[in-house]
């Protein structure tokens, strides 16, 4: 095949070379080093060199065209996206509608076509408020998994002010760009996760008059990257340095969605609702608001707890997390497609075990972790506290059953050590 398409080029134009001391201008290498070398006008090319850059050429076209591919999204609808997001998170009802709408009108938004109305629709990032343990990662990783789009999940207590030790905000967009193998396009479109957004709270309601290394001055920084606009970012990561250089990123249809405990929040909406509440009967209702304060959440709240107005005000959309009852939890362990249980089932039938938990067992694991008020994740520690021993053994033992009994299972969580945490 090559050397046919060396024969139709050399037609007319160009001449095989006779002359031993003739060169290749682009690898040196002499006629006699190489199969082919073919003259040109000004100079000369060999076989090798153009199998190379024939390689080069549809490199470059073949990135073109996967890039535009997985442009190309699949626009789901909201009660699509919230089926699917049923099928691995458990509860949050309310959480699940907000994110289904607001990815929906954001990659909607992505897809719009320009009309002579010029209407530009504006990002919806988000704020979600909710306990440690509750599901704010998961929601957020699951629904970039279903649009296979770029994601990212950025701490934010890592961030600090430009100039001082620590990272700076544009270090987010550097790890969303390695997540979509350096393509700017597709970084573009995705999603960033920030965690922990309640840890750069500034100390108090009243605007600092110095730097605040750790709380405001992060905030300050983060609204260019949040309002859309071209950002110079290392594009591996690190520090910037003036000889550096730099991959220009527009945040314009990047998705952030930010979440975080507020501990203490509570308190705040509690103390504005009770304000509210004068005369007779003024406690009618406040058992209701203890059982779900959250739900009450404003940006109000938002920033007395200490996040500056000029943030607040690029994250229009607002949601909560209840936290985890005793039913949510046992379903949490049995009901997903990636439910604990079944994750252990699975590790065990890997070695021809089938394993088996009682009902008495769940219940135990479920009371522990509420007990430690550690939330979801504190499911999966009391879980491998009682079958670590049973996960030792098993590969060795001569059983193709295993049944974990409540006796068991109380014996393992009282020999490790997250049974002698204590909780405040």
């Amino acid at each position: 095949m090559l050397k046919t398409s060396l024969n139709l080029l050399g037609l007319g134009i160009f001449a095989f070379m006779a002359k031993q001391d003739v060169r290749c201008s682009f690898c040196g290498r002499q006629k006699k080093e190489v199969e082919v070398l073919i003259a040109g006008i000004t100079g000369h090319i060999c076989d090798s060199c153009i199998s190379q850059a024939g390689n080069i050429v549809e490199e470059e076209f073949g990135q073109a065209n996967k890039s535009e591919l997985e442009h190309n999204l699949t626009l789901l609808k909201p009660k699509e996206i919230l089926a699917r997001l049923d099928e691995f998170v458990i509860g949050q009802e309310d959480a699940k509608k907000v994110l289904s709408v607001a990815v929906y009108n954001h990659y909607k938004r992505l897809l719009q076509e320009e009309d002579a109305e010029e209407i530009e629709i504006e990002k919806s990032n988000v704020i979600i408020v909710g306990e440690t343990g509750t599901g704010k990662t998961l929601l957020a990783k699951t629904i970039a998994k279903m649009l296979n789009i770029p994601f990212t999940i950025a701490d934010a207590t890592v961030l600090t002010e430009a100039g001082y030790v620590g990272e700076d905000v544009e270090s987010i967009l550097s790890r969303l760009l390695q997540a979509a193998d350096y393509d700017v396009a597709a970084a573009e479109r995705g999603i960033v996760f920030i965690d922990e957004i309640d840890k750069v709270a500034r100390k108090s309601d009243n605007p600092s008059i110095t730097r605040d290394v750790s709380g405001e001055g992060v905030q300050q920084a983060m609204l260019k990257l949040l309002e859309g606009s071209t950002v110079g970012v290392p594009p591996q990561g690190g520090r910037k340095h003036p000889d550096q250089k730099m991959v220009q990123i527009d945040t314009k249809n990047i998705l952030f969605i930010c979440g975080g405990a507020f501990d203490g929040i509570k308190q705040i909406i509690e103390r504005r609702i009770k304000t509210q509440s004068i005369g007779f009967g003024s406690s009618d209702g406040m058992e209701d608001v203890k059982e779900n304060t959250l739900s009450y959440v404003n940006q109000l709240d938002i920033k007395k707890y200490g996040l500056i107005p000029e943030l607040i005000g690029r994250f229009p959309v607002l949601t909560y997390l209840n936290p985890l009852d005793k039913p949510t939890l046992i379903r949490i362990l049995k009901e997903p497609k990636n439910a604990l249980v079944k994750q252990y089932e699975k590790l065990f039938a890997i070695d021809g075990i089938a394993l088996e938990i009682t009902d008495e067992v769940i219940d135990f694991i479920v009371d522990k972790a509420m007990e430690l008020k550690l939330g979801a994740r504190g499911l999966r520690s009391i879980c491998e506290a009682i079958l670590t021993d049973a996960m030792f053994e098993g590969p060795t033992m001569n059983v193709t059953k295993l049944t974990i009994d409540l006796t068991y299972a109380k014996e393992k969580f009282n020999e490790s050590k997250i049974s002698k945490l204590k909780v405040a």
